[in-house]
């Protein structure tokens, strides 16, 4: 009988032990919002920003065009159950009139509206239409710092409006990662303002850099309006070539997502030389440059800078 009391006493103690495990482990999942965005650079500041709270799925990869994707099984199954999902908007994620984003809501039973545009509020610059087509958005915000605070701004509301119980900690974090965002936008400032005056050319593939150029004073010089139209037709390619006999930049720079051989027929065709590259759609594989949304920034303009006092 005694040996019976101590089986069932251990019995018990370990059915309470479990069950406050249970209890506990239930507590720390309620903690951890499950996150889903929409390309890499936005995954990488949720990170930053949510920290341990956040588990992400991220739905474009690195090396696939953000503008046209098919979401995988596996993508909507994991977004079926998502707590939150964050996209930058303004087109990049394909028209939002029925783009692919578009479309991804709807094989998760929601509206556009359910999720959270990381360019509400911002101020769009728009694209010339191409071949009688009208104008449409420039997606590429992100690649001016200051739109990039924009964005870490409200991930951060987000974050907060769905985990109001870690309030505190998100507002910290994102705090230290606004700080670097400012320190970069100065740098930004400081280097565009040491190139002179009549370098301050920015010759690439894609009009990606619209927003950046208008804001620290660069003149843009581009083959293409959009970087799906992938390789420039001949008057494209004629209209930059005029652009640069009559501005002389001093170098060239080619996107790391974009077929290269344009620019390089635009380089042999100029004499101006292709000085390096720079990133547009997406940061870098993990250990490599601009690995990070910030790296991203900060390789960008020491690489603009680099090439356009070079000579």
């Amino acid at each position: 009988m005694r040996n019976m009391k101590i089986v069932l006493i251990l019995f018990l103690g370990l059915f309470l032990l479990t069950a406050c495990q249970d209890e506990v482990k239930e507590k720390i999942d309620d903690d951890i919002l499950q996150v889903i965005t929409s390309f890499t650079l936005i995954e990488d500041m949720v990170k930053q920003i949510g920290g341990d709270f956040v588990e992400t799925h991220n739905l474009v990869p690195i090396g696939t065009d953000p503008h046209e994707y098919d979401p995988l099984p596996e993508d909507i199954k994991i977004a079926t159950d998502a707590d939150i999902i964050f996209y930058n908007g303004f087109n990049l994620e394909g028209n939002e009139e029925g783009g692919w984003i578009v479309k991804f809501a709807d094989s998760i039973d929601k509206q556009l509206d359910d999720f959270y545009m990381l360019m509400d509020g911002a101020e769009p610059m728009y694209l010339e239409g191409h071949e009688g087509q009208p104008e449409h958005i420039n997606p590429h915000t992100f690649l001016d710092p200051v739109l990039g605070i924009h964005m870490a701004e409200n991930v951060r509301d987000a974050l907060m409006e769905n985990l109001p119980d870690r309030k505190e900690e998100i507002t910290e974090r994102a705090k230290e990662y606004i700080a670097e965002l400012e320190e970069i936008e100065q740098l930004y400032e400081e280097k565009i303002n040491d190139i002179p005056e009549e370098n301050r050319i920015l010759i690439t593939s894609e009009r990606a850099y619209q927003y950046m150029a208008a804001r620290y004073g660069l003149e843009e010089g581009y083959i293409f309006q959009v970087d799906t139209e992938e390789r420039g037709t001949p008057e494209q390619m004629t209209s930059l070539i005029e652009f640069i006999e009559e501005k002389e930049p001093p170098v060239l720079f080619v996107e790391t997502n974009v077929d290269q051989r344009s620019m390089e027929t635009i380089s042999d065709e100029t004499g101006v030389e292709i000085y390096g590259e720079v990133f547009s759609d997406e940061i870098g594989k993990p250990g490599e440059e601009g690995d990070t949304y910030v790296k991203f920034l900060r390789y960008n303009i020491e690489m603009i800078h680099e090439g356009l006092t070079s000579k």
